[in-house]
């Protein structure tokens, strides 16, 4: 026998700890299971941690990517300890991929058809395009975010409202907070609004009381900071808000939409979900559906964008619109409000 395969014999008795590829690849097999583990470990604590934590939750569901390299590289490397690691993780990630929240119908009598829209326009830059989209879609409530002064004046243009001259407009009734970039938001409907205090945040957030056929239905427009870095105690500081404003009155209907800037993955969106309400998307199987980012990779996007309603609505059918020069997909909601059963005495 040759020295070379005298080696070469040894080597492949070796240990794995012996052989550099196998350690290499145990090593970054640990490495990725210890990332997904830590947001996993978030997840079925019920918080959403410290940074990178509520920037990665958010894409939960494509934890499923690197849990599967690391259990591939862990059975080229023979690590028995990763395989097992893996195969947890990886149900623990399929295991909170399963939709959030309630679903149940509502029991009284249906009042009235409404269609829901919300967009976020991106510093304004979609407004020619959501336009195009209110006129052709009809939807008789608009909520609209970044809507800046240049995006506030064209809605007034094209749809005209209250403080508008001339005839009534299409949408006569609205409700705003005017500001510049992303600061600006604006509630447009086809029903009679009276103003209501809305949610305070550092962007806005107008909020109203719309008589629906005599009904009075509590709107609100939900657009609380990102999670970025060094504002995510703003960010849950906010949710926080509207997750207040949504257990305050549990007595009326209530529809609350916006850029939540928050997935169902976060836990201070659930803390939302937990008042009672529900996600419109989830009622029609679309929880799942990419909102953001929509411009680069949206196939591996998350769901942002939400349109809640309370146990009063039920939900019939949910699309998701692309608009060019927003990186947020557009959601058009169409609920049913029905009456209110009377508790039994």
């Amino acid at each position: 026998m040759s020295t070379a395969t005298a080696e070469a014999d040894e080597w492949a008795d070796a240990p794995a700890a012996r052989r550099p590829g196998r350690t290499a690849g145990a090593w970054i097999a640990a490495l990725l299971l210890l990332g997904v583990s830590t947001v996993v470990g978030c997840r079925i604590a019920d918080t959403d941690g410290i940074t990178p934590v509520p920037q990665v939750i958010a894409f939960l569901p494509w934890l499923l990517a690197p849990t599967g390299l690391a259990l591939l590289l862990a059975a080229l490397a023979r690590w028995r300890v990763g395989l097992v690691w893996g195969v947890l993780a990886a149900a623990a990630v399929a295991w909170f991929i399963e939709p959030y929240g309630k679903t149940s119908d509502p029991k009284g009598t249906p009042v009235a058809e409404l269609r829901v829209l919300t967009s976020n326009v991106e510093y304004g830059q979609a407004t020619d395009e959501l336009i195009e989209i209110v006129r052709s879609e009809k939807p008789d409530l608009v909520f609209v975010e970044e809507c800046e002064t240049t995006c506030d004046e064209k809605l007034r243009r094209a749809f005209g409202g209250k403080q508008a001259e001339g005839a009534r407009g299409t949408y006569p009734y609205r409700q705003a907070v005017e500001g510049y970039g992303s600061d600006g938001s604006v509630i447009l409907s086809r029903y009679p609004l009276k103003p209501a205090p809305g949610v305070k945040g550092t962007m806005g957030m107008p909020g109203a009381i719309a008589d629906v056929k005599g009904r009075e239905v509590r709107v609100q427009l939900a657009h609380p900071m990102p999670p970025l870095p060094a504002h995510v105690d703003d960010w849950q500081r906010e949710l926080r808000a509207l997750r207040d404003y949504a257990a305050a009155d549990k007595t009326r209907p209530t529809i609350l939409a916006g850029d939540f800037n928050a997935s169902q993955d976060h836990a201070a969106f659930r803390r939302i979900l937990d008042t009672g309400l529900r996600d419109g998307a989830r009622l029609t199987g679309d929880a799942r559906t990419p909102t953001w980012p929509a411009r680069t990779v949206p196939a591996f996007g998350t769901q942002i964008d939400h349109i809640l309603v309370s146990k009063d609505f039920a939900a019939n059918k949910a699309r998701f619109l692309d608009l060019k020069n927003t990186d947020h997909r557009s959601l058009l909601l169409d609920v049913t409000l029905h009456e209110r059963e009377s508790p039994r005495g």
